[in-house]
């Protein structure tokens, strides 16, 4: 989700992610218009995604001051044509969340589909107000050549579509937030899914008939199901399983007396980026190969306990993966010791948790396969 999606920038503290979608967008727009207007004016095209872009980004910050209202933190937005996917703060995204944590979720999901409809009315009215010419119920409501009807229309439709019960659509939102008042959040959302994924064959096949619009969404609402529930899956893995499960007990340790140039040589046998850094039997600090590198091509040769970093968590093997996920992103760090008894017997790494989490996701999506085969 987040590789597919580039930076457009940041808005009240959060990142805004442009999902690759909207580059389909714009091929769609210019692929469709063409034949009725047999050509197309490129700025036209481009400004029109560029409405669409500005009326998700608002609908998507209603919905994130309404979780900071609710106390809950979003770090980045990745937007896709239909809305868009709220990244929660990773320090915060596994706490216990309150009883009542459906109906808060309810109000979150409403609040983009009500902030659309208001700026919808705002622009209709004044639009009637000062540029009757405008012509407003016109069709079609969407088109490069009517920017100003489109910015009214594309909100209103934007309300509409994320009102229903089709997740990862506000209304699927709620649907998911009242299942999840009967079972398990992952369950919840894989149900929401489903029903979600039956609205998206529906709109695809529909439009094939009718309106190429419809097809557009359907497949729009088909990836970002897949998306949603690809995160929830991987959620309910860092939940259920254990550092003694995907810790690596075959790695390389460094001394604080060892030089850069030997500790180089050692990272140089191995395919550890980071390594703890032992004293007799006491870890007192850890290092990264990019680190070693930095410090050599700064400062020459030297010391690893001089670049070494002191700050640092510990694990115990039976901790959840959401316990060790949460530490090394809140801290920011690349790399968790477990222990036992005082004594080193493992290591989890940012990079062998991904890969990790890629193969546990998937072994277990197999077993559930031939579970109903």
């Amino acid at each position: 989700m987040w590789s597919w999606s580039i930076s457009a920038g940041h808005l009240f503290g959060r990142e805004i992610r442009l999902h690759w979608t909207f580059l389909a967008l714009l091929v769609f727009i210019a692929s469709t218009e063409y034949p009725a207007q047999g050509s197309v004016n490129a700025a036209h095209a481009i400004a029109l995604v560029g409405i669409v872009f500005a009326c998700v980004v608002i609908h998507e910050l209603g919905h994130a001051f309404a979780a900071m209202y609710a106390g809950e933190q979003a770090k980045a937005i990745i937007l896709l044509p239909i809305g868009g996917i709220t990244i929660l703060d990773d320090s915060r995204q596994f706490e216990r969340r309150p009883a009542n944590a459906w109906l808060q979720e309810v109000r979150v999901a409403l609040a983009g589909p009500f902030v659309s409809i208001v700026v919808a009315f705002v622009c209709g009215s004044i639009l009637l107000a000062v540029a009757p010419e405008v012509q407003l119920w016109t069709r079609p409501h969407v088109h490069s050549n009517h920017l100003l009807r489109s910015v009214v229309w594309i909100n209103l439709y934007l309300a509409g579509l994320n009102l229903l019960p089709a997740y990862p659509l506000d209304g699927g939102r709620v649907l998911r937030a009242f299942f999840t008042r009967t079972m398990d959040p992952v369950m919840a959302t894989r149900r929401a899914v489903t029903i979600g994924q039956s609205f998206a064959m529906v709109f695809m096949l529909t439009g094939m008939l009718s309106n190429p619009w419809l097809t557009l969404i359907g497949f729009f609402l088909f990836i970002g199901g897949q998306l949603e529930e690809r995160t929830a899956l991987f959620h309910s893995v860092l939940q259920k399983v254990r550092l003694e499960d995907i810790m690596l007990t075959d790695f390389a340790t460094l001394s604080p007396a060892d030089t850069l140039e030997d500790a180089l040589d050692k990272a140089v046998h191995t395919l550890q980026d980071d390594f703890p850094v032992i004293r007799g039997g006491d870890m007192v600090g850890v290092i990264s190969r990019q680190k070693i590198l930095d410090a050599l091509r700064s400062d020459g040769n030297g010391y690893v306990q001089s670049v070494m970093n002191r700050i640092f968590e510990v694990s115990d093997r039976q901790e959840s993966l959401e316990i060790a996920f949460r530490k090394l992103t809140s801290k920011n760090l690349n790399i968790v010791p477990v222990v036992e008894d005082q004594r080193l017997v493992g290591i989890v790494t940012l990079q062998n948790l991904m890969h990790s989490m890629a193969l546990l996701a998937e072994s277990r999506k197999l077993r559930r396969e031939a579970l109903n085969s």
